[in-house]
């Protein structure tokens, strides 16, 4: 539990019979109504397994697989951004939203913005040339670090792509190896087959 459910959660709930999912979305809308909330979290299912996602006002922040600590998650956001977080479906809901519509093929290109304060430096420009590779299509390590100024620093492109705090909408998946090779992936090799197979670069199993 955050500070913020903490701090929420001292305040008289509206009946002693309230749900716990009743009681969330209730102190997820008074913290937004106060202007306390600054990050939200949901979860939902997906084929590569439950992902948690974190929304700013200005956007996605993050998404995490489920091999990801949500403990730890909280604390790096915590430290980097605000300690006001907390778990709401409703704030949430439009980015999960595009993300079900993705893995169900109607969605090729994400409308949700993205909140870039997570990633600095030379990572910033690794992505953000990474986030205009369009659905279907692929380019590699070596393309992105000249997109973000440094041609020869293929290797540390491949370090900010493996640190990407938003992989799928930011699509880290669609970069390769110049030989046509996959290279690494942050939530392993067989989520990135399974989201370019999805998008059609690879063959279908």
């Amino acid at each position: 539990m955050t500070d913020l459910e903490h701090r929420l959660r001292a305040v008289p709930a509206a009946g002693p019979d309230i749900d716990a999912t009743r009681l969330g979305e209730a102190l997820s809308r008074r913290a937004a109504a106060e202007h306390l909330l600054d990050v939200a979290y949901g979860e939902l299912d997906s084929p590569l397994g439950r992902l948690t996602v974190f929304v700013t006002p200005a956007g996605l922040l993050r998404i995490d697989y489920d091999n990801d600590p949500l403990d730890q998650a909280l604390d790096e956001i915590t430290t980097r951004v605000s300690p006001r977080i907390l778990r709401s479906a409703a704030a949430t809901d439009g980015a999960r939203r595009e993300l079900d519509e993705y893995f169900a093929g109607r969605r090729h290109a994400f409308e949700t913005p993205v909140d870039w304060r997570l990633i600095r430096g030379f990572a910033s420009g690794v992505l953000h040339a990474t986030a205009r590779v369009p659905f279907g299509q692929v380019t590699t390590y070596r393309q992105v670090a000249t997109e973000a100024g440094s041609p020869r620093a293929a290797r540390a492109a491949g370090n900010a792509l493996a640190s990407n705090p938003i992989p799928i909408v930011v699509p880290c998946h669609r970069v390769l190896h110049a030989d046509g090779g996959l290279g690494g992936y942050s939530g392993g090799l067989d989520r990135k087959r399974f989201l370019l197979r999805l998008e059609g670069v690879l063959p279908g199993s």
